[in-house]
């Protein structure tokens, strides 16, 4: 077996995911890939060499044969992303039942099962953990009452692990971005005005593109930043924490 670093991606066929798994393989980590698209997934896992491993977050019986899987094949786990999500823009006195449900499916839940599976094969090497909340969940954005709902349950998932596993070396982090082009929020991106309108939120005067959320991933899964643990990150163009004059 290889000494190279082994990371799980869940969600590497979107935007951000496979952006990180470009990333991570350039500096030669062992990549096991999964995602509940089999052709993209497949697709992908050509591109950059890794393991394509055809799974569906919402069920934890295939989350943990993930797991199970990659522990057969590479002996070890040393870093997990959870790169699976959703975004849903609607006030709350329009937001039905079933899109509240949706959102904290596709949001929360793969978060808590791959985070469970992870630490379960972790706590002999430790390992870090990097799960997506969003700057909804760390500022009041209008219209965004289920998303920001669904995202700061994942931030208190990730502080409450990095608590539980700290003395295993199990590092636990959450990035928080502001809008980024990915085929996700083509919706948004897609139209001039909501593009226009999302770039003036965000004081950098951009939005965010993949491989900026992928590369401070990929710094918080290296294990040479191994003193970093409980943390939110924003990578938002200051959307969150700055309110500039125009």
């Amino acid at each position: 077996m290889s000494n190279a670093p082994v990371h799980v991606i869940l969600g590497a066929s979107g935007g951000i995911g496979s952006a990180l798994a470009k990333e991570l393989r350039g500096s030669g980590a062992e990549l096991v890939l999964a995602a509940r698209d089999p052709a993209r997934l497949e697709s992908i896992a050509a591109e950059v060499g890794g393991e394509a491993v055809p799974t569906d977050a919402l069920d934890s019986t295939q989350v943990d044969a993930l797991f199970t899987r990659a522990i057969a094949r590479h002996g070890r786990v040393d870093g997990l992303a959870v790169c699976v999500g959703s975004i849903l823009l609607k006030p709350l006195h329009l937001t039905t039942d079933d899109e509240f449900r949706r959102t904290i499916d596709q949001n929360l839940i793969p978060a808590f099962y791959a985070t469970r599976a992870a630490v379960r094969v972790m706590q002999e090497r430790g390992g870090s953990i990097v799960l997506f909340a969003s700057a909804a969940s760390e500022a009041g954005l209008a219209n965004h009452e289920a998303i920001g709902a669904a995202k700061a349950a994942v931030v208190g998932l990730a502080r409450s692990t990095a608590a539980t596993y700290a003395a295993k070396r199990i590092r636990v982090n959450a990035l928080a971005p502001g809008l980024v082009r990915t085929a996700m929020s083509a919706r948004i991106t897609g139209s001039a005005a909501a593009l226009a309108a999302s770039t003036a939120m965000h004081p950098l005067g951009r939005i965010g593109e993949a491989e900026d959320v992928a590369r401070m991933a990929a710094f918080l899964l290296d294990p040479r930043n191994s003193w970093i643990t409980g943390s939110v990150f924003g990578v938002d163009g200051g959307l969150a924490a700055l309110r500039v004059r125009g």
